[in-house]
């Protein structure tokens, strides 16, 4: 059987996808993260009137020429304006951000101000029109579109919203993620482990990556190798309403892997098997009715390695992002001599420095793909293409950041 590519695996798996989750709205502090479901319109104008930059005097333009002495008619504060108006050889005391008075045009900063006898001052300065004021809307207007469906939510963002007048925003609601992990041999971080048992890890790897994404993830717990078991949990995500499942372990070609069968009995369409990778050759992809199917590699590296490729991206996609299909590697260089490549594309653990042109990948000199350690231990991933020729220290090489 031929390995698809790795691209053509993504670009089918994301064809999958049924489309964007949901919109639910949260108030707005609930929404750092989410993902904007709308574009997002100004209720209001920022700022709704034109004030001062700049703590000093509002004045006339053409008063404020050096020497001349203005009188001083009253103040203006942020949150309480001057209700009257500037007229010739007249000044207001203002502070910043507090709205302009009617009739001035302009501010003279406090520096360049005398006090000549209260309440007067004696320009020191010329200042042009306009001149430390903000216009009203000068930030925006009522009505401009200022975030657009797909946006990530971060702190600037966030009080972008604010200032827009916006107490809520419409969201995507955050995908549902089951894991399930399968096997005989696994058992559970701190129990009891048998003869022939390891504790399963790759679980919480995978709903790390998924919470890191915008997802939820939901633990199924271990399956055994039992077509029951398997029916019960794999039915769990569907009545959990699930938008992925992820399996771990079970979908090779052995006796003892039960997941495909299992998942085919649930009525899964299969999409492809074995990708021309490494690790994580033995992956499948399906769907059950809306839920995608994401079946990784049972070995901890495996599985990690393909999450960051397969199972983030497919996140981002039912969060509607835009192209989550992009390519996130970034150029280094490769500290070690590197052998030719075969026909899988290898993903390389390795460590990263920064040199004088840019960051350089060191590979760990043992990839095995159960090698929890190096993964923990790993910067980044070296991406070796398909029949990639032999490196020499020093060569260009893609990587992709682990962190």
């Amino acid at each position: 059987m031929s390995l698809t590519p790795v691209d053509a695996a993504l670009a089918a798996l994301l064809k999958s996808v049924p489309g964007p989750t949901g919109t639910e709205r949260l108030p707005l502090a609930d929404c750092i993260g989410r993902v904007l479901a709308e574009d997002l319109a100004a209720l209001r104008t920022q700022p709704p009137f034109a004030n001062s930059a700049m703590d000093g005097y509002a004045a006339r333009a053409a008063d404020l020429q050096p020497g001349r002495t203005l009188a001083v008619i009253g103040e203006s504060a942020a949150g309480k304006r001057f209700s009257g108006a500037v007229g010739p050889g007249e000044a207001v005391r203002i502070f910043t951000g507090a709205p302009l008075p009617e009739g001035a045009d302009a501010v003279l900063m406090q520096e360049d101000a005398e006090g000549v006898g209260s309440p007067s001052i004696r320009v020191l300065a010329q200042v042009a029109p306009g001149r430390f004021v903000r216009a009203a809307g000068l930030d925006f207007s009522q009505g401009d579109r200022l975030l657009a469906a797909g946006r990530r939510l971060d702190p600037a963002t966030l009080a972008l919203a604010a200032a827009m007048g916006h107490a809520s925003l419409p969201v995507r609601r955050r995908p549902l993620v089951a894991i399930l992990a399968t096997g005989d041999e696994l058992v559970s971080p701190g129990e009891e482990t048998g003869p022939d048992q390891i504790v399963a890890s790759n679980g919480f790897a995978l709903a790390a990556l998924v919470a890191q994404a915008g997802g939820t993830p939901l633990d199924l717990g271990i399956a055994r190798d039992d077509h029951a078991d398997l029916a019960a949990r794999i039915g769990a995500a569907r009545r959990a309403g699930a938008d992925v499942l992820v399996t771990l372990g079970g979908a090779s070609v052995g006796e003892h892997d039960l997941v495909r069968a299992a998942l085919a009995a649930q009525g899964m369409t299969p999409g492809f098997w074995r990708i021309a990778m490494r690790p994580g050759k033995p992956m499948m992809t399906g769907v059950i009715e809306r839920m995608v199917v994401l079946g990784l590699p049972g070995n901890p590296v495996s599985s990690i390695v393909c999450g960051h490729l397969f199972a983030v991206p497919l996140v981002e996609a039912l969060l509607g992002l835009a192209d989550p299909a992009r390519d996130r590697s970034e150029r280094a260089s490769i500290a070690v001599d590197l052998p030719a490549n075969d026909e899988r594309q290898d993903y390389l653990r390795a460590t990263l420095e920064q040199g004088a042109d840019g960051p350089v990948a060191t590979p760990f000199p043992r990839q095995d793909s159960s090698m929890l350690a190096t993964m923990a231990r790993a910067d980044a991933l070296v991406v070796r293409p398909v029949n990639a020729p032999a490196a020499k220290a020093g060569d260009p090489c893609r990587i992709l950041r682990l962190r």
